[in-house]
């Protein structure tokens, strides 16, 4: 079972660490990692890297690029994508900085999914002092494998 930080929130099975996230991803292989963010952010900013457990992240996008209306086949084509044989394996779900993807965990939970994560800190972390992103908290400032096109 993974290991929630702070309180476990209604709607979803809570947050972790990036670090956390990563170990159940090489840990069980079952699990999965889907990733919210916008094909831009996907092509310009990087990708988390998997590949050192034989798996890619499920790329599905929550708001949809340029538009930035909410995906409203997200539910439905996510449990197409990772199918019902998961639907009791913990999925874990990253964005930019941690506010999308807990919205598609509640998603997705909400969907029949039992063990849904938000990754806290997502992809790029929170802005410091400059409003820069990277530095303080999420997948990259932990030094996680990622990749860029």
């Amino acid at each position: 079972m993974p290991e929630v930080i702070g309180k476990q929130s209604e709607g979803y099975a809570g947050d972790v660490t990036p670090q956390e996230a990563f170990r159940v991803l090489g840990a069980d292989p079952r699990a999965r990692l889907v990733d919210v963010r916008t094909r831009a952010e996907w092509s310009f900013v990087g990708l988390p890297d998997l590949v050192s457990f034989g798996k890619e992240p499920v790329l599905l996008e929550w708001q949809v690029f340029p538009s930035m209306e909410r995906n409203t086949r997200f539910a439905d084509d996510l449990s197409t994508a990772l199918g019902a044989d998961v639907s009791d394996a913990p999925v874990f779900f990253l964005c930019r900085s941690g506010a999308r993807s807990r919205a598609a965990a509640i998603a997705l939970t909400s969907a029949g999914f039992a063990r849904c994560f938000n990754i806290a800190g997502g992809f790029e972390g929170d802005l410091d002092e400059t409003r820069h992103r990277g530095a303080r908290n999420g997948w990259k400032a932990a030094g996680l494998p990622w990749s860029q096109s």
